[in-house]
Formats: C-alpha cells, structure tokens, sequence
C-alpha cells in the first residue's frame, strides 16, 4: 500500500455472502470511484465471509471478489448486527431503513 492509499473498511453484499473487510482507496477517492475504476476483480483485505444466514464461513487476510457478483458495496462505518445485515428475497426493508 502506499503513502497515497487509504483502507477503508466496507461491507460487500453478493447472492450467497456478506463480506467484510478492506478495500485500499486512493487519498480522497470515494468507494464509487473505487468501484468504476476497478476491473474484473475487487481485491479485499482483513476479509471476514459470512452466509446470509448469519454463520461465519471463513477469514482470510486477502481474496478477490468477482466484481460482476457484488450486488451492494458500502463503507462500514458502525458495527451492525449480523441480523441488520442479512438479505432476504423478497423482504420489505425494516421501517429505519431510509
């Protein structure tokens, strides 16, 4: 990483998985920018896979996530429950999500 990279913890939303970790951003650049300027792979460090169904699969200090597989992208900013994080088909969101 270099002294222009900042880590910016963020939690990645596919089909079958949460992730959780770090992406490294350029100084000032926003994940938006991070996801438009990357290509096939998004790599992730300090990686936590969870299932939808709240069970922790694996930890791992690195893995490329297939960008074409990633639904949501978002800084993760707070800790979360494992439950407010969960994705349902089908599933009207909860009255505090705006």
């Amino acid at each position: 990483m270099s002294e222009e990279e900042a880590k910016t913890k963020v939690i990645i939303l596919t089909s079958n998985y949460r992730i959780r970790g770090q992406i490294h951003l350029q100084a000032g650049a926003r994940v938006t920018d991070f996801m438009i300027d990357s290509k096939n792979f998004v790599a992730v460090t300090h990686v936590e896979i969870w299932g939808h169904d709240g069970r922790l699969i694996m930890s791992s200090p690195f893995i490329n996530v297939s960008r074409d597989h990633i639904e949501i992208i978002t800084p993760d900013s707070a800790p979360q429950p494992a439950a407010a994080l969960q994705v349902t088909p089908n599933r009207a969101l909860p009255s505090n999500v705006t």
